[in-house]
């Protein structure tokens, strides 16, 4: 079943991913058809960014109860729906609802990642399931690219929604009857001993969930993660419009070009849970180590993000945009394993979600501004200073912040059974 799981999760990152970069991919199109400005098409990457991270609040208790079939199987049905249905809009106005219902459906899947291989894996051996689902994404950014265009090229941006949207809806019939939620115990025979003991997470009050806040290592994750989404972020929503524009490469070249530094940056998803188990096994702290991959990799991306918009040919661009994704995501691949060491028991979910939430609030500004200075200034160098900026500010929070396990507060006493009697 652990094969089973990975595959379907994968399979769903990598659709997750390819549905995310369709709107970057079609920028120049749909902006000419519907007669859009930067600002319009940052403002349609925020809407999604926004809905997804506002959706994280419930999503976390949500899975704590319910578990990943569910809610994630749902949600792959809404998102895709919402995709397939964006190749009718005829307008700005039309576009808005279904970033928002494209947001909102694909909201549960890291934390259903997650929360997965919490319970299908043993604490040593979570590093490279983790790494391989976060590098799923990469791989859908890195054949969004080619894929699309070609598609694009050939049927025209609004079959391209299509499409993609069907191949989701494919997806979630075969999610239902294949996948399965951790048992207790979570695997028979000889691993058993080895593997968590999983149960459904008792009801999260709201005393408890806002108990969370008042840790220094919740808000080191929230911040920290913040600098991480920011960067992929940005450089998903922009980077063919940055190619098109600041390096006047064809649209037809920019899928190809765009293929690098996204496979660079699943190399780095994977490279990293590797790294976080082997230093598991030779007996480092979990959580610490991981907190160090993720502080140098934010700190190495913030550099080579820093150097972009000078670099000399579109070459040197790529190679440097690529060095920047590899690190990040190095990064944050090391960042959602912090999440399973450092969340209460039952609580991966929430912590997963809250985690997400606030990052997506700071990621969210990173298309809509990045527009915004693109039709001030005509050039992308000022976005992506602020974006190494970010960066390093993330890489601050985990480093100064993220210390110790968050501690969860007690559940409320049961009323007297007297209570309430007269």
């Amino acid at each position: 079943m652990q094969r089973i799981v990975l595959a379907l999760l994968f399979a769903a990152g990598s659709i997750n991913f390819l549905d995310r970069g369709s709107l970057s991919i079609a920028n120049g199109p749909i902006r000419s058809e519907l007669h859009l400005s930067g600002s319009h098409m940052g403002a349609l990457l925020s809407f999604f960014s926004l809905a997804y991270g506002l959706a994280q609040l419930p999503v976390g208790a949500l899975l704590d109860r319910f578990r990943a079939r569910l809610l994630l199987g749902g949600g792959l049905l809404l998102w895709s729906a919402a995709q397939a249905a964006t190749a009718l809009v005829r307008s700005f106005a039309q576009f808005v609802p279904l970033r928002l219902l494209l947001g909102v459906g694909e909201a549960p899947f890291f934390a259903a990642g997650v929360q997965s291989i919490e319970g299908w894996f043993a604490p040593g051996e979570r590093g490279w399931p983790t790494g391989l689902m976060n590098a799923s994404t990469m791989l859908g950014q890195a054949i969004a690219p080619p894929v699309l265009t070609v598609l694009m090229l050939h049927g025209g941006w609004r079959s391209m929604f299509a499409v993609i949207g069907a191949l989701g809806v494919l997806l979630a019939l075969c999610w239902f009857p294949l996948y399965r939620d951790p048992p207790a115990p979570a695997l028979p025979g000889p691993r058993q001993t080895r593997l968590p003991q999983h149960s459904t997470a008792s009801t999260l009050s709201v005393r408890q969930w806002i108990g969370f806040f008042r840790s220094a290592t919740m808000w080191g994750m929230l911040l920290g993660f913040s600098g991480i989404n920011y960067t992929a972020w940005l450089y998903m929503a922009w980077l063919p419009g940055y190619l098109e524009e600041a390096r006047h490469v064809s649209v037809a070249r920019t899928g190809a070009l765009s293929v690098v530094p996204f496979l660079l940056g699943a190399c780095g998803m994977f490279l990293s849970g590797l790294l976080a188990d082997a230093l598991v096994r030779r007996g480092q702290d979990p959580l610490r180590c991981r907190r160090w991959i993720v502080v140098s990799g934010m700190v190495l991306s913030a550099a080579f993000t820093f150097f972009v918009a000078g670099a000399g040919s579109t070459r040197s661009a790529v190679l440097l945009i690529a060095a920047a994704l590899f690190c990040v995501h190095f990064a944050g691949t090391a960042a959602w394993g912090i999440v399973q060491f450092a969340a209460p028991a039952g609580r991966v979910a929430t912590i997963a979600s809250i985690q997400n939430f606030g990052s997506f609030m700071v990621a969210s500004v990173a298309p809509w501004l990045t527009g915004w200075l693109l039709d001030r200034t005509h050039a992308f160098a000022l976005a992506l200073s602020l974006c190494s900026a970010v960066t390093l500010v993330g890489a601050a929070a985990y480093a100064t912040l993220v210390r110790r396990p968050i501690e969860a507060a007690p559940a409320p006493a049961p009323l007297p059974a007297t209570m309430g009697r007269g």
